[in-house]
């Protein structure tokens, strides 16, 4: 496992996050504002990446017939995704399986044998079982039951994802892999959710402005229909924004830094939503459930309980500063 350099004391002192992601760039795409913001003020921040992305394609146009990129495309993703945990400030973790691509039509009738989602559930979930119950996470989080996209990997790193945070916490479950551990809260990655870049399209097209959303609104009200996503959690980040963007721009085979959607959203996002969202998935934290309303929390750790027993402040970062002040 890459460790960072030694963390600097920050507010998020003794507060653990783990954040799962199915492939080299997911972690610089979803949720990594936050990722960031907590690294820099003091949290243990680890992103366990499940698959190599051996199966990615180069999608920068300026790497195109690259021989590094044609030779080697795992180990070049692999260098790509140590540069964007630095640019993050996190740790990163390996956890071995191998990309399973995206295959145009049923997944189980055309993925091979040996990719991630074809791996048992109990089997691909030993490794995420070990690595929680050696790191100690209050908080992971990971993707929705559909992946938050549809891609198998995706699927699988939700499923593997919850069974290990309850495997984790069972003291008769794979006792070799370490002390059992109960993971307080597991939130899923919501920041792509149609309804924000709705809103983002409508507030740019009030202040007469062209909104590069435009060709995607069906694509996003679909995503609305198919799921009914509760955007529980909204963090703001708009100060690691930039900090998100160079993360998603070391992924240079997947990134084309002149596309449209990632100049134009990204752009968007700065001024119209400094914010990530998070719908609360498990929440075992004995405080009173929260009310089932979009934007009741602003912070992933709100009411998780310290090591020594202490809660933790709704936003701590505010709280803290509030002191300082």
């Amino acid at each position: 496992m890459h460790k960072r350099e030694a963390r600097q004391p920050g507010p998020y002192a003794g507060l653990r996050l783990l954040a799962v992601h199915a492939h080299p760039d997911d972690e610089s795409s979803k949720g990594a504002a936050t990722t960031a913001k907590y690294a820099a003020f003091g949290a243990q921040v680890t992103v366990a990446t499940m698959t190599g992305g051996e199966a990615g394609d180069i999608l920068n146009p300026a790497l195109e017939g690259s021989p590094a990129a044609i030779r080697d495309i795992a180990g070049l993703r692999r260098e790509e995704m140590a540069a964007a945990a630095r640019v993050l400030g996190v740790d990163h973790a390996w956890v071995g399986y191998v990309d399973s691509g995206l295959p145009d039509g049923d997944f189980d009738e055309l993925l091979p044998k040996g990719v991630f989602y074809r791996v048992p559930d109990d089997v691909a979930a030993r490794p995420l079982v070990e690595l929680i119950r050696r790191l100690r996470p209050q908080v992971v989080t990971t993707y929705d039951e559909l992946g938050g996209y549809p891609h198998p990997d995706h699927i699988k790193a939700h499923i593997v994802t919850m069974l290990a945070v309850e495997r984790a916490a069972d003291p008769d479950a794979n006792p070799e892999l370490g002390e059992p551990w109960q993971v307080q809260k597991v939130y899923y990655n919501q920041d792509l959710s149609g309804r924000k870049f709705l809103a983002i399209h409508e507030r740019m097209l009030a202040d007469g402005l062209e909104s590069p959303f435009a060709e995607r609104l069906d694509w996003f009200a679909e995503r609305d229909r198919e799921r009914h996503t509760w955007l529980s959690t909204s963090v703001p980040c708009g100060e690691f924004i930039d900090v998100r963007d160079r993360a998603l721009l070391s992924h240079a085979t997947q990134i084309d830094p002149n596309g449209g959607f990632f100049a134009g959203h990204r752009e968007a996002a700065k001024k119209y939503w400094p914010y990530e969202e998070f719908e609360l998935a498990l929440d075992l934290t004995g405080r009173e459930p929260l009310p089932h309303e979009d934007f009741v929390e602003s912070d992933l750790f709100a009411d998780v309980l310290y090591d020594s027993g202490e809660r933790v402040p709704a936003d701590l970062l505010m709280v803290r500063q509030e002191v300082a002040g």
